[in-house]
């Protein structure tokens, strides 16, 4: 049987189909861990705009540095699989609790203009994302924003990748294998060139290119705050032999001093079931994501629980 990616109409939730439409980013949440989002509310031509420049800004200020990087490590020689290095090119833009945008170099002034808009876009998304997932969860409103805020608020990045096209894909990946440690990821990805995939049931599956889509994923802080019942998934990039592809992925996260551990109310509904994950600062889980990003999430989750006793918990933040 044919597997097919969840891809959901988000204009639907305004409308007699919003039931059908939340029971699919259920079902997306619990046995996928991704899903692809049409008529999100970005407006068309602000991503037209941010695909132009990232192209753009690639080919003028990065794509030679990228070759001589492959040259000077001999890569399109090499004669077997590499696993400690990925065929992409990025670079890091902060945006909360404070922007970075105009410290980075070689960016064009309307490069930095359309960045700092589009991510005023996609925070407004992730929080509304967010507060679909508390619907779906039974959570009270706003409960996930609240947890993701600390004392200072969320924490929202961008890396911004291109994967040049690759002599030996099958043994260099764009990206290797791994899940986000983050809370949840909005990606707008290249809709010609392919690469992205995801494991579910032990296979790779491709995640279409689409026009104007926004891919989202949750993280491995979901995964705890739902207490394992929405999965953060591994996923990968596959290097093509021919076509840059463009990938713009953005990182709606808890504020670093963010007290993280599965919601109470989850558990209380779900008394047979014990709480599976333990309490930890966000900031400690990034240091220790740090060097196993590659790793299974497991073993990052059981090195949390033997910090968990020196965590107080204190009540949560209202914004």
């Amino acid at each position: 049987m044919e597997i097919t990616f969840p891809v959901i109409e988000f204009s639907k939730l305004n409308g007699k189909e919003r039931g059908a439409t939340m029971a699919m980013i259920k079902d997306a949440c619990e046995n996928w861990g991704f899903f692809e989002l049409m008529n999100h509310g970005i407006s068309h031509e602000l991503m037209d705009t941010v695909e132009r420049l990232t192209k753009e800004h690639y080919r003028k200020c990065m794509e030679q540095r990228f070759k001589e990087m492959v040259a000077s490590k001999g890569l399109e020689a090499v004669q077997s699989e590499i696993n400690d290095l990925d065929w992409e090119s990025t670079f890091f833009l902060r945006h909360l609790p404070e922007s970075n945008i105009s410290e980075i170099p070689d960016l064009e002034e309307d490069y930095r203009k359309v960045m700092k808009k589009f991510a005023v876009e996609l925070e407004k998304l992730a929080e509304q994302l967010l507060d679909l997932l508390c619907e779906n969860l039974g959570l009270e409103q706003g409960y996930l924003k609240k947890v993701f805020y600390g004392s200072k608020g969320p924490t929202l990045g961008t890396k911004v990748s291109n994967y040049p096209p690759c002599p030996k894909p099958d043994l260099i990946k764009g990206l290797r294998a791994h899940t986000d440690a983050g809370g949840i990821i909005l990606l707008f990805q290249d809709d010609n060139v392919r690469g992205l995939q995801l494991l579910k049931d032990e296979k790779w599956i491709d995640v279409p290119p689409m026009k104007h889509s926004i891919v989202i994923n949750l993280g491995d802080q979901l995964e705890v705050i739902t207490n394992g019942k929405y999965k953060s998934v591994m996923h990968r990039v596959i290097a093509q032999t021919d076509g840059t592809r463009m990938s713009i992925a953005s990182f709606y996260n808890p504020g670093s001093d963010a007290i993280i551990y599965p919601a109470p109310a989850l558990l209380e509904k779900e008394a047979e079931k014990s709480q599976l994950y333990p309490k930890f600062v966000f900031e400690d889980y990034m240091k220790l994501y740090a060097g196993l990003k590659f790793q299974a999430k497991e073993s990052r989750f059981e090195a949390m629980k033997t910090v968990e006793s020196t965590v107080n918990l204190g009540p949560i933040a209202t914004v």
